[in-house]
């Protein structure tokens, strides 16, 4: 169990996230000892190597966290930040286990990073940083499609998903699933289509499906349906925009306000998000976008009245300090950990409902085990099936226009013989996950009088799910 902090002294990520975890601990009446074996990371890994850059030695320090190994392979993101920390690492590796647990996906939980400001240097030195990176991790055990998996985190992506595969597979060239060692890769060497887009689309499927409960939408305050929604989002990196751009262009929400680090852009009519997105790519900020207005105090956007905040950026930024300013009646965390343990506890006594990260950005790690799966089967999604479906949906056309002796209209013609491929397959699957996980945990929290609030249950239920597992495995 999480030992007791000074209240005067923030909780570290970590620390913030065994004490929202001991509260499952608490409703489960969990015995210590298995408590403190669920809870415990592992192993972690820290390397440091030197790399020439432009002419002198550089040395580099990073860090591969397991948290659980219940499952194989472990499962989490590699990113490159110059804030990163071991606090941070072990932190993530812990939610990757109850994520994966929550969503039924059969991974343990790990998480990677590596002390760096990725701007700082130029495509061939990152090259050469991520190679010498991702050989330390395969030498020491801590890289392998069997025991350990990474994926695009913050700072990182395809790119350097790519490198990393190509390290192993020369260290490794008899590992005949040398491919599966990642995940996240760029579609033409061993991704899946859809895998960019995964965790921002199943923020929004979280959502839709929160929204097809009535008496949840009720209980947090708010009736009818997700498109008629004013939306503050915090983070227009890759699950931000994501997420922004499918709520706004698929679910007709109102993007309402922008944050991001140079400041806050708001418009009450709503705001482009893509033309956000190509703004900042080219002037690398949101200051001087014409068509918003502009404040450079973007936390205290934060605070702006909406019916759904998004904080899809970093860990810790609603924190005590201005947890009670927040007027969202939802918060749905799209990044992890934005919710610290204290302002999770002021959030839930005002009432404020919160879809919690172990659920609501589980959408990577989904797609994720659906490329795993691919590159270990060697063949991609609906190969086999896609054109037997479009000539059974041509009978069907054939069989109804044969009874009815009328002309099936062209569009309905296209939606039935159309056979599904692999992006359809992956957002199918995807949507089923979210759902289902989301139906168990509303149901969790309203079966048991012990449980209040989203992120305790799926604690609960992710708890449950690992102990089980240490049962069955004879672990104690």
């Amino acid at each position: 169990m999480p030992k007791k902090q000074n209240k005067n002294k923030p909780n570290s990520f970590r620390e913030s996230v065994d004490q929202m975890v001991a509260r499952a601990f608490r409703v489960l009446d969990l015995d210590p000892g298995v408590a403190a074996a669920i809870q415990a990371c592992n192993e972690i890994l820290q390397v440091k190597f030197p790399v020439d850059i432009r002419g002198r030695i550089e040395v580099f320090t990073g860090w591969r966290a397991v948290h659980s190994t219940h499952r194989l392979p472990a499962k989490g993101g590699i990113r490159y930040s110059p804030i990163v920390n071991q606090d941070q690492i072990e932190a993530m590796a812990a939610l990757m286990t109850y994520k994966c647990a929550i969503v039924d996906v059969p991974f343990g939980g790990s998480k990677g990073g590596l002390l760096i400001d990725p701007h700082k240097y130029d495509r061939d030195e990152l090259e050469r940083i991520t190679r010498r990176f991702a050989g330390e991790l395969a030498r020491k055990g801590f890289l392998s499609p069997a025991t350990n998996v990474p994926a695009p985190d913050l700072g990182t992506g395809e790119r350097e998903m790519a490198w990393i595969a190509d390290t192993y597979k020369h260290l490794y060239p008899e590992d005949i699933n040398y491919i599966g060692c990642v995940t996240g890769k760029p579609v033409g060497h061993g991704g899946i289509r859809g895998r960019n887009e995964a965790t921002g689309r199943g923020v929004a499927l979280g959502l839709r499906e929160f929204f097809r409960h009535p008496e949840d939408v009720k209980a947090a305050g708010l009736s009818g349906g997700l498109g008629d929604k004013r939306v503050v989002i915090q983070g227009l990196g890759n699950v931000g925009y994501h997420t922004a751009k499918i709520l706004r262009d698929e679910d007709n929400t109102k993007i309402v306000a922008i944050i991001e680090r140079d400041g806050a852009l708001l418009n009450d009519t709503g705001i482009a998000v893509d033309r956000v997105k190509n703004y900042m790519n080219e002037h690398g900020g949101v200051r001087g976008f014409p068509d918003a207005i502009y404040t450079d105090n973007g936390r205290a956007a934060l605070e702006l009245p909406c019916d759904i905040l998004i904080p899809a950026a970093m860990e810790a930024q609603i924190t005590a300090a201005n947890a009670e300013r927040i007027r969202a009646p939802l918060i749905a965390e799209a990044a992890n950990g934005p919710i610290t343990f204290e302002a999770d506890r002021m959030l839930c006594e005002r009432g404020v409902t919160i879809l919690p990260d172990a659920f609501l950005n589980a959408g990577g790690v989904t797609v994720s085990y659906f490329e795993w799966i691919r590159n270990l089967t060697h063949m991609r999604f609906g190969r086999m099936e896609r054109r037997w479906d479009e000539m059974r949906g041509q009978h069907v056309i054939s069989a109804i226009e044969m009874l009815t002796s009328q002309t099936v209209p062209d569009w309905m013609r296209a939606e039935i013989v159309q056979g599904a491929d692999e992006l359809a397959l992956v957002r199918s699957g995807l949507d089923d996950t979210m759902r289902l996980a989301y139906q168990e945990i509303s149901e969790t929290r309203r079966s048991d009088n012990k449980i209040s609030d989203y992120r305790t249950a799926a604690y609960v239920i992710a708890v449950k799910k690992i102990a089980r597992s240490y049962v069955e495995l004879g672990v104690y």
